[in-house]
């Protein structure tokens, strides 16, 4: 028999393209338009509705960028689609149909609205690929409704990563940018509608099975049988009848072993990205009424969506749509994942930031809905610290969603169902989707990709498919939904039933009881460069971070010694406007340059109002005197200042350099740090040990100047290949001193750098505060240390405690982890003898290891990465001011390293005109690698005193806490202050006694008296 197959696609191809997609509409008809323009930010209903409208037609423009245009739109049913008895055809139904002039970009990326009634109660939203609303005509067949249309500039949907103004408003030009296409009523043939998703899911398939398959064949035929079968000049007469002729290939089963697709609905809607955060809350709205749309049409049909913020944001300002959200909610049809205020980056965030993710996320879910979200749904985020699975569980987790690991560029996970084990031992059972999309159209190539991609072959057979348009929003269509039903048991296909999470998961553990074990952080082996874009905006989350620390702790002291009233409610509201900002496109810096206007905004609001809270709570613990205290919110002491308490100002001074050669000499009986007349640290010895840091012949303190040139994704990535260019910056416009630091000026490009090195007395550590006057493009700034220390490992501060990753490069993996995070320290170490070196604002690093001279050894460089300058999506990104802190902590055990990281990031507050002599702390740690995290007071407002400590050194440790006020009892409660089983925790009376495991987090309730 001749083999005609690649003829009869191309038949079916066409027949699709000009029979069946043109005739899905009966007839159509033009809907009358009059605009308004919204002047500046979006307005209520109300206020667009009082508006002045003016006509608008068909390929007339609109639309200013980033603005709003408010459309109303007035029409009927023409009289000659209905028969003598006013009915209109059998499986028809009317529909307005809009395109405000979409792009070839992806949805969510680009102009999109919302239909509002004249009520002014939203409707469903508008999308590039999901433009029609049934709504909008009501049972006489008027349409009477107002389109509330955002003029959304593409800021890059297509990915050229080319430099453009239009992410910053201010730049992105004053012109209309769209052309209004059509507005128009269809008749929609449901039974065409039905005939092309039969034809689509069929067309699809065949090209998914092998050439030989008997099933291709039966279905190649079947379509050219229905292509006969239809009367291409009465396709809607004639389309019930080729959907006959499909019926029997469609309704062939399943194989017994297939594997099954739970799918589930989803939209991955980004906080913000190429859009400020402003937008998203209007995309959350038009993407959740579009789902609740579907439901009606649709009752198989089940909803996911994460981020509490988003559900409160709909709450805010959506009150209708939120009511409807809710009443889905408890159905089990909508159904809000993840436990967490949004989908955070979790490299960079801190410890009690990423706890409190999870405290305000499942709380939110607790309070709105009733419900204990029992997942961690992070499908986008670049990577995932090892600390999260003993966070998650302690927040009541059960279970970890990731698809993002499939964008590795060098290694594929070994598995897509497994045991996530943390650094403490902690394990969670984690899925990664093998469809390798959060954002599925459920077409037969990725169903197949999926059966073919899954990697537990033998130990599961199920997987979990999120499909809807995402990132910018839009959800599932009802396209997607009808090749759901076409493939829930379709020979040659897997499986693909409705689903929810919680059964995925359930199944999941139930046919899979020992699945294999990943230990560690799951990391990216991409997007490496967010650890450094947007110097502002990490600084701004750091310095949030620890300022709310402070607030806390002085807000709970004074509240329990002085009685004044718990700022609560102002803390919640700064807290949410942190979390918020470590959505992992804010935080990491790949968004556009408006979000980082609002974000440094943000953050000044952040530093003042907690600089208030912690004014007002030290004033209420020192009173009016004339002492001067220092107070100490660090977990260890502080030149003689107990740790969580205030004390006498006692703080150590700096040494004076001392000139020697061309050169400078800190030294204060610890240290013995050279700075030679480049400005470089030539020298750093450890007098009591008589340990040189320093290799031979090399410098610490140098900074590397690297062409950034990404292959992709500028303000995401680092790729290896910047080191081929490197600039040692060595050349100075002037150095001397200046009080007790030697000061260095360094010039380069267009760019200044001032440099300030000093000693204190006391100290291990050699501190380098630099001010960055930066103004190039495309370029990398590394800070290097080389060290004298031969190891094949480094220790990298993360939350709740540290991750050792190997130095070499004797695997892939290795290899591909050529630059990696840290929080406030890393450290490198030979048995007897470490460093470290700590930071206030920096994320990104690199340390290798190279040959220390012909006679052998290595030695190891560290390296920080300061600031970047990618062109996309924001051009200006750290243009400008910068300041910054470094140190060198020469022989630093884990213990000091721990100590240095907490000093550097909260520095010494001093209280003028106290009257108190000291401000005893409400808790002290008899352990100094037993580290006290946070002191705040109950989340329930009970008064209760909530104490959340862990083990950072990783060893098993034995401590005793001393409470420093009247309790009544205390209880070890999870993240949410709930009860919990006490693990290596004992009472006795005023002290709690400690058994803890390596980097174990405990958190303790204490009821006052």
């Amino acid at each position: 028999m001749h083999d005609r197959s690649s003829l009869a696609r191309l038949r079916v191809d066409r027949f699709v393209v000009e029979r069946l997609r043109p005739h899905v509409y009966r007839a159509s008809a033009p809907l009358q338009a009059t605009r308004w323009d919204a002047a500046d930010e979006p307005v209520p209903f109300d206020t667009a509705a009082a508006g002045q409208y003016t006509p608008i037609a068909p390929g007339d423009l609109w639309g200013l960028p980033w603005g709003t245009t408010w459309f109303r739109v007035r029409g009927a049913v023409p009289a000659q689609w209905r028969d003598a008895d006013g009915a209109l055809p059998a499986r028809t139904r009317p529909e307005i149909v809009v395109d405000l002039g979409f792009t070839q970009g992806q949805p969510g990326f680009q102009c999109e609205a919302m239909v509002w009634s004249t009520a002014g109660s939203p409707v469903r939203g508008i999308e590039p690929l999901n433009n029609a609303v049934a709504e909008a005509v009501d049972a006489a067949g008027e349409v009477d409704v107002y389109i509330e249309a955002a003029s959304n500039p593409d800021v890059g949907s297509l990915f050229t990563f080319a430099p453009t103004p239009v992410g910053d408003r201010a730049t992105a030009g004053t012109d209309p940018i769209y052309t209004l296409r059509h507005l128009d009523v269809r008749l929609r043939d449901l039974e065409v509608a039905d005939l092309l998703a039969d034809t689509l899911a069929l067309r699809g398939l065949a090209d998914e099975l092998d050439a030989g398959s008997p099933r291709r064949a039966d279905i190649l035929v079947a379509l050219e049988r229905m292509i006969d079968t239809v009367d291409p000049d009465d396709i809607a007469g004639t389309a019930a009848a080729g959907r006959a002729v499909l019926a029997p290939v469609l309704a062939s089963p399943a194989s017994a072993s297939a594997h099954t697709l739970h799918a589930v609905g989803h939209a991955h809607i980004d906080s913000a990205w190429l859009w400020p955060v402003r937008e998203t809350v209007r995309k959350a709205a038009r993407t959740f009424s579009n789902v609740l749309s579907l439901m009606d049409e649709d009752p198989e049909f089940v909803f996911v969506a994460s981020s509490a913020q988003q559900y409160a944001w709909i709450k805010e300002v959506y009150p209708d749509l939120f009511e409807r959200i809710r009443a889905r909610v408890k159905e089990g049809r909508f159904i809000p994942v993840g436990s967490m205020w949004v989908e955070s980056d979790t490299n960079m965030p801190g410890s009690e930031a990423m706890a409190r993710q999870f405290v305000a996320g499942k709380s939110f879910f607790l309070r709105e809905f009733d419900l204990d979200t029992p997942e961690v749904w992070l499908p986008d985020s670049f990577g995932y610290s090892g600390a999260l699975p003993q966070i998650a569980k302690a927040a009541g987790a059960r279970w970890f969603l990731t698809q993002k690991i499939s964008w590795n560029e060098t290694n594929r996970m070994p598995h897509h169902t497994f045991l996530w084990e943390g650094i403490d031992g902690t394990r969670l059972f984690t899925h990664f989707p093998p469809v390798d999309t959060y954002n599925s159209r459920v077409t037969a190539d990725e169903l197949a990709h999926a059966e073919r991609n899954y990697a537990d072959k033998g130990r599961g057979t199920v997987s979990l498919l999120p499909y809807g348009y995402g990132d910018g929003g839009g959800g599932p269509t009802r396209e997607m939904t009808a090749a759901v039903a076409r493939t829930g048991s379709l020979e040659g296909s897997p499986r693909v039933e409705h689903s929810t999470p919680r059964r995925f998961f359930e199944t999941a553990e139930a046919e899979y009881p020992l699945p294999e074990v990943w230990s560690g952080e799951l990391y990216l082996e991409f997007h490496r460069g967010t650890y450094t874009s947007q110097l502002n905006t990490k600084q701004g989350n750091r310095r949030s971070e620890h300022l709310l620390r402070e607030a806390e702790l002085w807000a709970a002291t004074a509240s329990v010694r002085c009685g004044i009233l718990y700022p609560a409610e102002r803390l919640q509201r700064v807290w949410e406007t942190v979390l918020l900002q470590q959505f992992h496109d804010i935080l990491p810096g790949s968004s556009i340059a408006w979000v980082y206007h609002d974000a440094e905004r943000n953050y000044a609001w952040v530093a003042r109002e907690l600089e208030d809270i912690i004014g007002e709570s030290l004033r209420a613990l020192a009173g009016s005197g004339d002492r001067t205290l220092v107070a100490n919110a660090a977990p260890h002491d502080r030149g003689g200042v107990v740790a969580l308490g205030a004390g006498p100002d006692a703080l150590a001074a700096e040494v004076a350099p001392v000139v020697e050669g061309t050169g400078w000499v800190l030294d204060n009986g610890i240290v013995r740090a050279t700075v030679d007349a480049r400005g470089l640290v030539v020298s750093a010895v450890d007098l009591a040990k008589g340990r040189e840091v320093v290799p031979p012949g090399r410098a610490a303190g140098l900074l590397q100047l690297h062409r950034d040139t990404p292959t992709q994704w500028d303000a995401w990535d680092v790729d290896v290949h910047y080191r081929n260019t490197v600039r040692d910056l060595t050349e100075v416009a002037s150095i001397g001193v200046e009080g007790s630091s030697v000061v260095v000026e360094r010039r380069f490009g267009e760019s200044t750098v001032v440099e300030r090195i000093s000693l204190a007395e006391g100290s291990r550590v050699v501190s380098f505060a630099f001010e960055l006057d930066w103004h190039e493009k495309q370029k990398l700034l590394k800070l290097a240390f080389p060290l004298d220390l031969h190891t094949d490992r480094a220790a990298s501060e993360i939350q709740f405690g540290h991750i050792e990753r190997p130095t070499h490069t004797n695997t892939s993996w290795d290899a591909a982890r050529f630059e990696t995070v840290a929080h406030r320290w890393i450290r490198v170490a030979e048995p007897d003898f470490g460093v470290a070196v700590v930071n206030d604002s920096t994320y990104g690093h690199d340390i290798t290891r190279e040959q220390r001279d012909e006679r052998g050894g290595t030695i190891t460089i560290a390296r920080l990465s300061l600031i970047r300058a990618a062109l996309f999506p924001d051009p200006t990104q750290d243009q400008g001011a910068h300041a910054l802190r470094v140190g060198l902590v020469v022989g630093a055990d884990m213990a000091q390293a721990v100590t240095e990281g907490y000093r550097i990031n909260l520095p010494d507050r001093r209280v003028a005109d106290a009257a108190a002599e000291a401000i005893e702390p409400l808790v002290a740690v008899d352990r100094p690698g037993v580290v006290v995290e946070a002191v705040k007071l109950a989340e329930d407002g009970s008064g209760d005193v909530v104490v959340r400590l862990y083990e950072a050194l990783g060893v098993r440790a034995h401590a005793t806490l001393t409470v420093g006020f009247d309790v009544a009892g205390v209880r070890q409660v999870d993240l949410l202050e709930r009860d919990v089983p006490a693990d290596g925790v004992a009472a006795d009376g005023a002290s709690v006694h400690l058994e803890l495991r390596p980097f174990q987090i405990v958190t303790l309730r204490f009821t006052r008296v």
